[in-house]
């Protein structure tokens, strides 16, 4: 239905503006043939008139020259199809072609009312395109030429032909550019549709298609239209919106598969450790060993589901930064304080160089804590028993620069696109019980709402993997 009203709406337009146009040209022309038919039989009872004009100042000179005026007038009459009257210089009928005629007999030796006789007068001819017959009162062509001898005005010489012998002609060539302009029109609206439906409506029906089988789930489904025009770009641009849906999709997808997984290992621990307590299968003095490991577990559940939580609210902007004035170096110390024993449990060294004793930055205090924990959280799991660990700051004009390296093994080149993603793991089998996959993404998220950026490099020649972050320095 939508379809046949674009193409209504295409075909009322482009209909209107041809029609138009046709019509304003049939009217131009029609106009223009008309000027130019009653033009023509003007010249030609003009060139009549002077040979009559001629044969009737030599008659009016020698009286015996009748039969040559009368030769002359009927020969003009035949060859022009018009009836020709002469009249002396105060309008008395003197001569008729074909006198023979009864009708025109009759205005012979009458005078005449002649209309515009000032005007001939003067020497001018005179044309009547709708005067009424003399006799029968039907329509004519009247073209009055004035007789003058030596600036004397002699007389008037009156051609008459009925105008519908002009008309009929001239009713059959317009006949012909009005049915010309009406099948040029038709012509014209079969092309528009032909050319519509081929270059817009099937196209659009396609991309319609596509949407709709894209709103039922059908996201692998893609628009084939080559065309280098704005419906091959609408249908680009549907194309990269479905293939960015696709991702999406795939996205959730993994996003769910990765926390049904990650749930459902610390919750089959969870309820097989109760469940051997509960039925009696784990002895008494092992029940607090195994509690422990619940506990851990919950914990891990915990960890989990406060990092998606976390992670959730920022990537939705639904929470607000309150920027202030923070010493990042008094944060960096905070969080190694804080990360004691998990330094000492592994032997690992740290060292850290900081630019002075204060180090102002524009930041969200508590964000920056949960940013630097992860960070140093994650040098602390990838480092080596005995391992090292280098946090240093330095600032460049209004740029802070953090640094957290660690002695660890490289990242594989191959999967440094892929660490801010969630749930990913660069090495599963080691992680998976101390790392969730959000923490990399939850910083990355933090630094982007604050305007800032993260990379991550491996050192070459020697051992080791470094993240660098900037904040803005106050």
């Amino acid at each position: 239905m939508k379809k046949s009203s674009l193409v209504s709406k295409l075909l009322l337009t482009f209909s209107a503006i041809i029609g138009v146009s046709f019509i304003i040209i049939a009217a131009i022309v029609s106009v223009w043939l008309n000027r130019y038919v009653f033009q023509e039989k003007r010249n030609l009872f003009d060139k009549q008139a002077e040979l009559i004009s001629e044969a009737a100042i030599s008659h009016q000179n020698v009286e015996d020259n009748s039969r040559d005026l009368n030769g002359v007038i009927d020969m003009a009459s035949n060859s022009t199809d018009t009836q020709i009257i002469l009249t002396d210089s105060v309008g008395y009928v003197y001569n008729i072609s074909n006198s023979a005629n009864d009708e025109y007999s009759k205005l012979l030796y009458t005078q005449l009312n002649i209309k515009n006789a000032d005007t001939l007068r003067q020497g001018y001819a005179v044309e009547d395109k709708n005067a009424k017959s003399r006799v029968s009162g039907e329509s004519k062509y009247v073209y009055y030429k004035p007789i003058v001898s030596n600036d004397i005005f002699k007389g008037v010489i009156i051609m008459e032909t009925p105008l519908a012998n002009i008309k009929k002609p001239l009713d059959k060539i317009y006949l012909i550019i009005w049915l010309t302009a009406i099948l040029a029109l038709i012509f014209s609206n079969i092309v528009i549709y032909y050319f519509s439906e081929k270059i817009l409506i099937k196209p659009l029906d396609k991309i319609n298609n596509g949407a709709k089988k894209l709103t039922k789930g059908d996201i692998e489904n893609r628009v084939e239209i080559q065309s280098n025009d704005e419906i091959g770009e609408l249908a680009q641009s549907f194309n990269i919106m479905a293939d960015s849906l696709e991702e999406v999709e795939k996205n959730r997808r993994e996003f769910i598969s990765n926390v049904s997984h990650e749930l459902r290992s610390p919750i089959t621990s969870i309820r097989g450790f109760i469940s051997g307590i509960l039925d009696g299968v784990i002895p008494k003095d092992k029940e607090n060993y195994y509690l422990n490991i619940v506990n851990d577990e919950i914990q891990r559940l915990t960890r989990l589901i406060n990092d998606l939580l976390d992670l959730s609210v920022i990537q939705a902007g639904k929470f607000k930064l309150k920027i202030t004035e923070v010493n990042i170096n008094e944060i960096i110390k905070v969080c190694v304080m804080n990360c004691e024993q998990k330094i000492k449990d592994k032997n690992l060294n740290v060292e850290v160089t900081l630019s002075g004793q204060h180090l102002d930055v524009l930041a969200d205090r508590d964000r920056m804590l949960q940013v630097v924990t992860n960070l140093l959280d994650n040098a602390v799991k990838y480092c080596g028993e005995g391992g090292n660990i280098k946090i240093n700051t330095r600032w460049r004009v209004n740029k802070v620069y953090v640094s957290i390296y660690n002695d660890g093994p490289a990242i594989a080149e191959n999967e440094i696109p892929y660490i801010w993603d969630r749930f990913y793991k660069s090495d599963k089998s080691r992680t998976n019980k101390v790392s969730t996959g959000l923490g990399l993404p939850i910083v990355r998220n933090i630094l982007v709402q604050h305007g800032e950026d993260i990379w991550v490099e491996n050192k070459t020649p020697q051992r080791g993997v470094m993240f660098t972050f900037t904040l803005k320095k106050a």
